[in-house]
Formats: C-alpha cells, structure tokens, sequence
C-alpha cells in the first residue's frame, strides 16, 4: 500500500540509491503528522454513520431532483446505496489517515470510479458535494484539533479533487 515512506524507498530503490537527506526529511514530516492523523481517524470511525449520513443528507437536499424516477437515488434502495458509497470513501479516507498516504484511496476508491460511475450513469458531482459539505462543516476544536482537521481536509480535498 502506497504511503510516504513506501514511495520514498521505491523511489531510492529504483534509482540504485540510499534515501537522500530530502527522503529522510519527507519520512520524518510523515512521522510527526503521525498523531494527528490518529486522532482525526479514531474521530471519524467514532462518528462515521453521523458524518455519512449529513453527507447524504446535504447532497440530496441539494440535488432534490436526484430522487425523481429515473434518477440516481429513485428508490430507498439506490439512495441506500448512495450513502453505502460515501461510507466507503470516508473509509478509504480513515485508512490513509492511519497509513499515512493516499494509497487506500488510490487503490480502492479513485481507480476506475469515475468509469463505474459512468458506465453506470451515475453523476460524480453529488459525491464531490457530500464530500465538500463534509470537509467545510468539520471544525476545531469541536471535531477534533486543528493538526487533526487539516490531515482529515487534506484527504477530503484529494477525493474531491479525484472525482470533480
């Protein structure tokens, strides 16, 4: 699984080389967010089905239209499905957090959603706002501190970023 210090030795092992004092600084930085990235994710598994179901629950006030027949939540059974869906990005998202690195999220949320989705006929951007209501609605100290807030931001930004 992908993650800053994995990166680091595949790239000094492929160029034949020991880590650099930039690689050792990289890991080091990594090291020291460690903490907070615990925090945000023992905070997220916490309160996982409030955050998802919000999620959902912005997106589809602002896509109404999306429970019309023929849409992408017609049914309890797609709109189930749709918060099924966020849950799991938020999933992805706690696993980087405790890794350290976007390899979760690259490996099992962003490679070939965007086809799924279309080949599905699924709209990316009520996911894109879900996610955005989630990372603009989290605060500190409330939720969590602010070094744990901006690791969870920062992974909340790249889903956003993967699926807009």
């Amino acid at each position: 699984m992908k993650s800053v210090v994995t990166t680091v030795v595949t790239a000094a092992d492929a160029a034949g080389r020991f880590l650099s004092q930039n690689d050792l600084e990289a890991v080091q930085g990594n090291i020291q967010r460690a903490a907070a990235r615990l925090e945000a994710a023992e905070k997220l598994a916490a309160g996982l089905d409030k955050v998802t179901r919000e999620a959902g629950d912005a997106c589809f006030n602002k896509y109404s239209y999306l429970k019309q027949p023929g849409e992408a939540g017609d049914s309890q059974v797609k709109v189930d499905k749709c918060y099924r869906d966020l849950g799991h990005y938020l999933r992805l998202i706690n696993y980087c957090l405790v890794v350290g690195g976007t390899g979760p999220l690259d490996e099992w949320g962003i490679a070939g959603a965007r086809e799924v989705y279309r080949s599905l006929s699924l709209p990316t951007g009520p996911y894109v706002e879900a996610l955005t209501y989630t990372r603009d609605r989290a605060c500190a100290p409330r939720d969590m501190s602010p070094q744990a807030l901006n690791e969870f931001k920062s992974y909340l930004d790249y889903v956003i970023n993967a699926l807009s």
